[in-house]
């Protein structure tokens, strides 16, 4: 046989190989960005240390607290749609928020239609409340909320145990009053993707261990409830609802309270939400396809429905210390 022939077949061959290796290499890449990250490898919080302690509120300190309820979506308020970040754009988030409090809320509203729609809070409060759904991936979503998301978000929805809306003063001064339509925005929905974790605000815990928190998916005792909080920006620019970064005009205070200089504090917004969860189960929460689940991209959107009326209450609350 020709040299050069048995060559070129070993050629052939060895190129053959080197292509079929590459063939599985991205097989198993585009396996693991679509594999959500499920029970393996969640936080235990026992071995995490208590967070620091609150600051200790000044003398002028604005101390009371505003509980609303709003339920916990017993109406199947879910979209893909993102009205803070992405709006006039219907599924424009590639992922399903819930909802509590305003019943229209989608990514068409107008603050004439936020205005006009009813509310699931009892206090008439018509403000939007919302965030990415949680789901359980080893049981398959059968309802067409749960079905629509798609971009790698699959599974039965986890239906929240517990929501609780909060608003808080700051322990440095007196808030003011928010805006009418004032839209807030609160952790990174990119965390995963990003180059520093400047706007992260995940904190996963579970109910037993109020004072411990994680960015990780935490692993609670049999019977616990898996909680996540998210706090909101509270630091007004005086100006404006809404930016183009949608951060810009309302900014987090520093630990102490104190605000960033030419903002104001104005009543601090704290989503709780409690869901129950075995120990084992495979747990994702919806994200971009690229963020693959990641439990840092926690997030949460708010725009503030509440009346000029409404409003001051809450504000005369806070500023005077009181439970409401």
């Amino acid at each position: 046989m020709n040299p050069v022939t048995v060559r070129d077949r070993v050629r052939r061959l060895l190129l053959a190989g080197l292509c079929l290796a590459l063939v599985g290499l991205l097989g198993v890449a585009a396996l693991g960005a679509t594999r959500p990250a499920g029970g393996s490898g969640r936080v235990d919080l026992r071995g995490v240390a208590p967070d620091r302690p609150a600051a200790r509120p000044g003398p002028d300190a604005s101390t009371g607290r505003v509980r609303q309820d709003c339920g916990r979506n017993a109406e199947d308020h879910f979209n893909q749609d993102n009205l803070v970040v992405s709006p006039g754009v219907t599924g424009g988030a590639h992922h399903t928020h819930a909802y509590v409090g305003n019943r229209s809320a989608d990514a068409l509203s107008t603050d004439a239609s936020l205005a006009a729609a009813a509310t699931t809070c009892r206090s008439g409060d018509r403000s939007v409340y919302y965030w990415p759904v949680l789901r359980r991936t080893d049981r398959p979503g059968v309802r067409p909320y749960e079905r629509d998301a798609g971009h790698g978000n699959a599974g039965e929805v986890l239906r929240e145990s517990t929501v609780r809306v909060e608003f808080l003063g700051n322990p440095r001064s007196k808030v003011v009053a928010m805006p009418r339509f004032l839209q807030a925005v609160t952790g990174d929905a990119r965390a995963a993707t990003a180059a520093d974790d400047s706007l992260v605000r995940a904190r996963w815990g579970c109910a037993s261990l109020p004072d411990r928190g994680t960015t990780g998916y935490p692993r609670c005792p049999a019977g616990d409830l898996l909680t996540r909080t998210l706090f909101f920006p509270s630091c007004w620019n005086g100006l404006d609802t809404t930016s183009p970064g949608h951060r810009e005009h309302l900014r987090f205070p520093a630990p102490d309270g104190t605000c960033p200089t030419g903002t104001f504090p104005v009543p601090a917004l704290r989503l709780s939400l409690a869901y129950e969860v075995p120990p084992r189960a495979p747990i994702a929460l919806d994200s971009f396809p690229e963020q693959r689940h990641s439990p840092r991209t926690d997030h949460a959107m708010f725009v503030n429905v509440m009346t000029a009326e409404a409003m001051a209450r809450v504000v005369d609350c806070l500023n005077s210390g009181r439970s409401c």
